[in-house]
């Protein structure tokens, strides 16, 4: 009996992630406030009424969309982060993470974002999901920035002024990237946000030989 209960919560949240998947294909193709329930059921070959019962808005259903898009893509960057000694190298990787996404693409995944931002404020329950999602991202930068003072990598700069201002940096970016701007390609994107945080934290940095630059992912 356990055995069969735990096969139905484990189908359950398959059917939940393939929903949530399907969510967010739909907001990059369409854009977030032209996604409807309906197309996420086709998508999964489900019926709208299923969907409703697993997310019972059309707000939430998104909503959770962006919140699993954001899990998943700390798990697997953050994982990688690990096997990474120094605090230089953490902070490269965390502006690779935003410059530099292997999967999804750069631009999907931040048209995804923009999308998200653009509904923030104007509904409550978007707004709550982007405050907690831009303190956890702060929180990560600042948790490298802090680490990297305490061995001595970094200069003593003010770490909140910091966190902030590179934060904002690589929103900033990150539009141009989404926007497809011919002036800030990712590769460009990448090695200004680092000459910003090489000048603020007093660490040296120069961009890899050209043939070294793309990431393996």
């Amino acid at each position: 009996m356990k055995e069969h209960a735990g096969a139905v919560r484990d189908s359950a949240e398959q059917r939940r992630e393939q929903m949530l998947r399907a969510a967010l294909e739909v907001i990059v193709e369409r854009g977030y406030a032209d996604t409807r329930i309906a197309d996420v059921a086709e998508r999964t070959g489900t019926s709208p009424a299923l969907v409703i019962y697993y997310f019972k808005t059309r707000d939430r259903l998104l909503t959770e969309a962006i919140r699993y898009s954001e899990d998943t893509w700390y798990a697997e960057n953050l994982r990688r982060m690990e096997g990474i000694s120094t605090a230089t190298g953490r902070l490269a990787e965390l502006i690779a993470m935003i410059c530099l996404p292997g999967n999804p693409e750069p631009r999907s995944f931040w048209l995804l974002w923009l999308d998200f931002w653009a509904q923030s404020p104007r509904s409550a329950g978007v707004g709550a999901v982007r405050q907690k999602s831009d303190e956890r991202w702060r929180e990560t930068i600042r948790s490298v920035v802090q680490a990297g003072q305490e061995v001595g990598e970094f200069a003593p700069t003010d770490v909140d002024n910091f966190t902030i201002t590179l934060a904002g940096l690589l929103d900033g970016l990150a539009v141009q990237i989404a926007l497809e701007d011919p002036e800030v390609p990712p590769q460009r994107a990448y090695e200004l946000a680092m000459r910003f945080a090489a000048g603020q934290l007093g660490f040296d940095w120069e961009p890899a030989p050209k043939q070294a630059r793309k990431r393996g992912r």
